[in-house]
């Protein structure tokens, strides 16, 4: 159902500006000084909110608000140049702020600030992530490998929640990746000189590593595309559109994102087809006798998520898989949002088709595993034309190489597909299952804790999710949600998520969504949801 069915009308901003009009860094340290300057109390002080047609919302604080938590020590940066904000020696008062003076050049006090807040959402540096084993390391010495981490945004530390959309590299494939490029460097294949041979052999060994990392029986079942969003345009036009005739079906579920319904849509339309669609129940789990009821003698083909990105419900996968093999139907599993956290191995999931995407588990972006069992690589036509899937051309035909070169038509992403080999190493060096199970203990601990603010939601509450913690915060637009913890240095991230289809089920347009990955701490959560407490 649409928001329009509900009652609620989307809102529209008159003057094209920004929801809220939010202030730049600048402005909010130059307004935090006046307050301050004559030692009162100050006042809150809010921009005209803009007007919007059909609903308003409270304005959302212009500087960060400090959060009822318990007092901790003023943020010391490690060094003070000139206009940074270090501790006075006069104690803060029973605010709950925590005061500091801005000190010029020569180190004389000027004025006070609000400047040093980061404790209050992050909270006074803990030990505990040295006390929390995940496999082979340490949550510290995960953190470490993951240079970004160490970023400041806005005077804050980075606490990056926005793992559904793209995963931080490790220093291990960043490394690897000027190794590449230092050493490496050259196209793959038929190359007579060195470095080909060089370039060769690292593509070819991350084709193998890609393999033994979700258990697929063969490298050569192994297919490099950019994407995800690719590899299913891949499958959808190389192998089932040729299976098609009009009023054929093909099933996807509710829960998918708009990459596993888009080129179902494209290739229906051209040949006819029909799509049927599984309902899943208001914790956001799939109901299974409603997909089995959908299979009838026209279902060609079943393509289904294994962990909703939105929702981060995880499927049935065995089950899915097993009941369209009953009724003697193919079926691919979409891995983006799975691979990174938890254990998958194609093989005992007897799985047709599997895909991922290497951004979405620490590897670079541009690159994506495609497994297909042999069988139907083989029978699968060629996508995309050219150099590299070719055996022999002439004007009257062409013969192609066997898989999976028929489907790397050109110069693919060498390095990346290199740097994709890298990451999974690392992962395997630390143990997915060691992986799955802290993120599920992370993910019941975020539950816990956001379910604590006053006015939030959780938007999907099956149980053994993973990663995605999305909600709805009463009285608050979601994008001025996410700019307000941009504030604090918290990335989130908000919209549709490209999962419409899904939130309509639950009557939403949009929703604020945080996603877990292996480096996240319960520090990052812990301050999330004291930023989100001055809000509440």
């Amino acid at each position: 159902m649409t928001m329009i069915e509900n009652g609620v009308v989307p809102i529209a901003i008159d003057d094209g500006t920004a929801f809220y009009g939010l202030p730049s860094a600048a402005e909010l340290t130059k307004l935090a000084n006046e307050l301050w300057v004559s030692g009162e109390d100050p006042q809150p002080v809010h921009p005209p909110t803009p007007e919007v047609t059909g609903a308003t919302y409270p304005t959302i604080p212009e500087t960060p608000v400090a959060p009822q938590v318990p007092e901790a020590p003023a943020y010391v940066p490690t060094s003070m140049p000139a206009g940074v904000a270090v501790p006075t020696d006069q104690a803060a008062d029973e605010k709950n702020v925590i005061r500091v003076a801005v000190r010029d050049g020569a180190g004389e006090p000027e004025t006070d600030s609000l400047y040093a807040l980061s404790d209050q959402v992050h909270g006074e540096h803990t030990h505990r992530n040295d006390g929390i084993t995940v496999g082979s390391k340490t949550l510290q010495q995960i953190r470490d490998d993951f240079p970004i981490l160490k970023e400041q945004v806005g005077g804050f530390p980075l606490v990056w929640l926005d793992n559904g959309a793209t995963t931080q590299k490790p220093q291990a494939v960043i490394d690897r990746l000027t190794q590449f490029y230092t050493h490496e460097n050259s196209n793959v294949h038929r190359g007579a000189h060195e470095l080909a041979a060089r370039s060769t052999d690292a593509y070819e060994a991350a084709r193998q590593t890609a393999a033994d990392f979700i258990g697929a029986p063969d490298k050569d079942d192994i297919v490099f595309v950019r994407g995800t969003t690719e590899a299913i345009n891949l499958v959808a036009n190389a192998y089932v559109k040729p299976l098609l005739t009009p009023g054929d079906e093909i099933i996807l579920t509710i829960l998918e994102h708009h990459a596993n319904i888009v080129p179902w849509q494209l290739i229906a339309a051209e040949t006819g087809a029909v799509l049927r669609v599984v309902p899943c129940d208001d914790s956001g789990q799939l109901i299974l006798p409603a997909y089995e009821k959908l299979f009838t003698p026209r279902t060609k083909f079943v393509s289904a998520t294994q962990v909703s990105n939105v929702l981060g419900t995880v499927t049935p996968v065995e089950e899915l898989v097993a009941i369209a093999h009953r009724h003697g139907v193919p079926i691919l599993i979409d891995g983006a949002q799975s691979v990174a956290h938890m254990p998958v191995n194609v093989s005992a999931l007897d799985a047709d088709f599997f895909v991922f995407s290497g951004h979405k588990i620490f590897a670079p972006t541009g690159i994506c595993a495609v497994y297909g069992k042999k069988g139907l690589l083989d029978a699968a036509k060629p996508y995309h034309g050219g150099g590299n899937m070719i055996k022999d051309v002439t004007f009257e035909r062409t013969i192609y190489n066997p898989a999976p070169n028929k489907f790397e038509a050109g110069t693919g992403s060498i390095a990346d597909a290199v740097g994709l080999g890298e990451a999974l190493k690392y992962l395997s060096a630390i143990g997915m299952p060691a992986v799955h199970q802290w993120e599920q203990e992370l993910v019941q601990y975020g539950m816990k804790e956001l379910a604590t603010v006053p006015g939030l939601h959780l938007i999907g509450t099956a149980p053994g999710k993973a990663s995605a913690l999305s909600f709805k915060l009463d009285g608050y637009e979601d994008g001025a949600v996410g700019e307000y913890l941009n504030r604090y240095g918290i990335a989130v991230r908000t919209g549709h998520h490209c999962a419409q289809p899904v939130l309509r089920r639950f009557g939403l347009e949009s929703v604020v969504r945080p996603t877990l990955a292996l480096y996240n701490s319960p520090d990052d959560i812990d301050a999330l949801v004291r930023a989100l407490r001055g809000l509440a």
